[in-house]
């Protein structure tokens, strides 16, 4: 028998629905395979400044670093929204990636095929699938950079500063062309290198880097265009590398054209050794807390992430996966993927959704 610690972060709003839905699989996945699984709810976000005034505690940092694995639900919601900056609970966000050393964010974009009627694209586009691995950066760039607030030659002025280093770019670089070369060899590189001195340093370095993969193709674009490309044929696109401020937008963009955002999981990593950290991409969703209507398919293919990055547990991830395609093969969705011909009856909330996805299992 395998034993992990998982570090638990359930956050705000939808949070704890979801990542109750993710354990509830991680616990089928123990007794099936014969592992365990020791989980360790923490606080951050939201509910983390109600109840200590600050939005990731000592206590939390610290625990998510002796784990195996971190599973993140959300944080944030308007309660909040009226924090300074460095208070907000989205900093919790930002400390655990910056506390962990994660700089390597991966967003799979998958269209499944019972769900390309809930696509917002034309059938015509989306009728060959879409299967994209988004690789962002994620702690360099203009949200790392100095910012702040000074007066200028019209008055008040803010600022955010994009900086890159070399070293920066070649490890996000390796790790793109690492999982490109486990794919379709091919790589696209986004940037803004006609305008931005930190764009032409990073397309420099990663083609500096590509000499490192001979057997995989790289291309470059940029990222305006690379945001038109993908409304227009998606089904083009396999491994994407770009920064942490683009990654951000294109990541959320490709979430959407795949049918709904409360579809796709995250990993979040850093070097060998480090915990990763896994979560939907969805937000905390405050609107529909409480109410059963959320969808945990996002949280549980975060999982399957989990199993095979962090825990080396190929086969049970595989499994996760594979009922998560015959839950949808079956017919059954939440609200945000349910189309109107859908028979009320296979319209499930969270828990039953759940459920359906552990009983494949």
């Amino acid at each position: 028998m395998s034993s992990f610690r998982i570090a638990v972060v359930p956050g705000d709003g939808i949070g704890p629905e979801v990542t109750n839905s993710a354990r509830a699989v991680l616990a089928k996945i123990a007794t099936r395979f014969g592992h365990s699984f020791q989980f360790d709810e923490l606080l951050a976000g939201g509910i983390a400044i109600d109840a200590t005034g600050q939005p990731l505690p000592p206590a939390t940092v610290k625990a998510c670093q002796k784990a195996d694995a971190v599973l993140l639900g959300a944080v944030g919601g308007p309660q909040w929204d009226n924090l300074p900056g460095d208070q907000r609970p989205e900093r919790a966000l930002l400390g655990l990636r910056g506390e962990l050393g994660l700089y390597a964010n991966l967003r799979p974009a998958v269209l499944y095929k019972p769900l390309a009627g809930a696509s917002p694209l034309h059938p015509d586009i989306v009728s060959n699938g879409i299967d994209i691995m988004i690789v962002r950066e994620l702690t360099g760039g203009m949200y790392f950079g100095e910012k702040g607030r000074r007066d200028g030659p019209n008055g008040l002025e803010a600022f955010d500063t994009e900086v890159y280093s070399a070293f920066e770019v070649e490890r996000i670089a390796r790790t793109a062309f690492d999982l490109a070369r486990g794919r379709k060899k091919r790589l696209l590189s986004v940037d803004k290198a006609n305008v931005l001195e930190s764009s032409r340093l990073w397309r420099e370095t990663v083609i500096k880097v590509a000499a490192e993969y001979p057997d995989v193709e790289l291309e470059h674009m940029y990222a305006d265009n690379a945001s038109m490309q993908l409304i227009r044929q998606p089904a083009a696109f396999d491994v994407m590398l770009t920064s942490n401020m683009f990654g951000d937008i294109l990541s959320d963009e490709a979430a959407m054209i795949t049918g709904s955002i409360g579809m796709l999981p995250s990993a979040s990593l850093g070097e060998p050794g480090t915990p990763g950290l896994y979560e939907p991409v969805h937000g905390s969703a405050p609107d529909i807390a409480g109410r059963d209507i959320a969808n945990p398919l996002a949280t549980i293919l975060s999982i399957a992430l989990m199993l095979r990055l962090s825990l080396g547990l190929n086969a049970e991830a595989a499994a996760v996966e594979q009922a998560v395609n015959l839950t949808l093969d079956k017919g059954y969705r939440t609200v945000d993927i349910a189309q109107a011909s859908d028979a009320p009856e296979f319209v499930l909330g969270t828990v039953a959704m759940c459920e359906q996805v552990i009983s494949q299992l």
